[in-house]
């Protein structure tokens, strides 16, 4: 008989009988955790179990393998507003420790994150059921709602405070050099993304800057700015250009997304390791919950890659992946 596996990153024909196929299948492991488990232990486990467990062990182990290989420059597609939901420290963390080499994000986490670093704190709502909140009287109360995180007004008011004050040193760098810049004007202290992204020289790119409250407030209070979008996109296809050896890592899709992979796209190397975690489905033709399959097509992704996409919320998965990096880097 001829059986076609499909999964994750695997796409071959297999030509047996019955018995050979009974051979040749893995038995599913029931997992169990003892008083010693710890985080390594736990992902190695989830790669004998199934559905997404599986495909977050997988992630893992090829994020590990991009953060050994040193050939690999790792590119990192940060979309939403992930700061809001307690993930700052997360993604400062996997800047600081070495497993982001070129950050890709949205202005909305760029936002939140100078927020924080400012001092300002997103508060918790009480009820995780959306319907909890009388949204009028938050309007009200001068609160603004990201599903079950309330954000104040007044750090808006912050942010322009700190904005109206900068000495923007050239009104047409980069976007990813003014956001570096932006970076170097913030406390040491902060653990802030941008920066901790400045101090180690890491670039942020933001190719939708002008769609965030950030960019709003630098329009509104520094007018003669016109930053350059288009001498990051050179740069950033010059990064890919020069890697050796490509890894990618997808928190969400969207526009981040798309930035690193039409980088890839038209360069001789395409991606070799492949991650993404999203909520997203491919049905509807949206990037977001486009495959990573889908991209070896359009030689964003090479065809022998290794590859995994885990359908999980990212605030869930993201510290679980940082958590066993980080183990894993004691070991070696």
């Amino acid at each position: 008989m001829n059986l076609w596996i499909l999964s994750e990153g695997v796409n071959y024909e297999l030509k047996m009988t019955h018995k050979d196929l009974k051979e040749n299948l893995k038995e599913v492991h029931q997992l169990k955790i003892t008083n010693e488990t710890n985080i390594v232990e736990l992902i190695d486990s989830l790669k004998n179990s199934g559905f997404n467990a599986k495909r977050l062990a997988l992630a893992c182990e090829i994020y590990n393998e991009m953060v050994n290989d040193k050939d690999c420059i790792k590119f990192f597609g940060l979309a939403g507003a992930l700061v809001p939901a307690g993930m700052q420290k997360i993604l400062h963390d996997f800047i600081k420790e070495g497993y982001i080499d070129v950050l890709v994000t949205t202005g909305a986490n760029l936002t939140h994150d100078l927020a924080e670093a400012l001092g300002y704190h997103h508060l918790q709502g009480d009820q995780i059921d959306a319907k909890g909140f009388n949204d009028s009287d938050l309007y009200k109360s001068e609160m603004n709602r990201i599903y079950d995180v309330l954000m104040p007004n007044k750090v808006y008011e912050g942010i322009e405070d700190f904005v109206s004050n900068l000495k923007i040193p050239d009104n047409e760098m980069t976007v990813s050099s003014f956001l570096q810049f932006l970076g170097n004007q913030l406390p040491n202290n902060s653990e802030s993304i941008l920066n901790i992204c400045a101090k180690k020289d890491i670039p942020i790119f933001c190719p939708a800057f002008t769609d965030s409250g950030l960019a709003l407030q630098i329009g509104f209070n520094h007018q003669q700015v016109n930053l350059n979008h288009f001498k990051d996109m050179l740069k950033m296809v010059d990064l890919a250009w020069d890697a050796k050896k490509a890894g990618v890592c997808f928190i969400g899709g969207g526009v981040p997304k798309n930035y690193i992979m039409q980088s890839l796209q038209f360069c001789p190397t395409s991606a070799s390791y492949a991650i993404q975690i999203t909520m997203d489905r491919p049905e509807s033709g949206g990037l977001s919950g486009a495959t990573l399959k889908e991209a070896i097509s359009w030689g964003k992704v090479n065809e022998k890659a290794k590859y995994s996409t885990v359908i999980s919320d990212a605030t869930v998965a993201l510290p679980l992946i940082f958590w066993f990096l980080k183990e894993s880097k004691k070991k070696n």
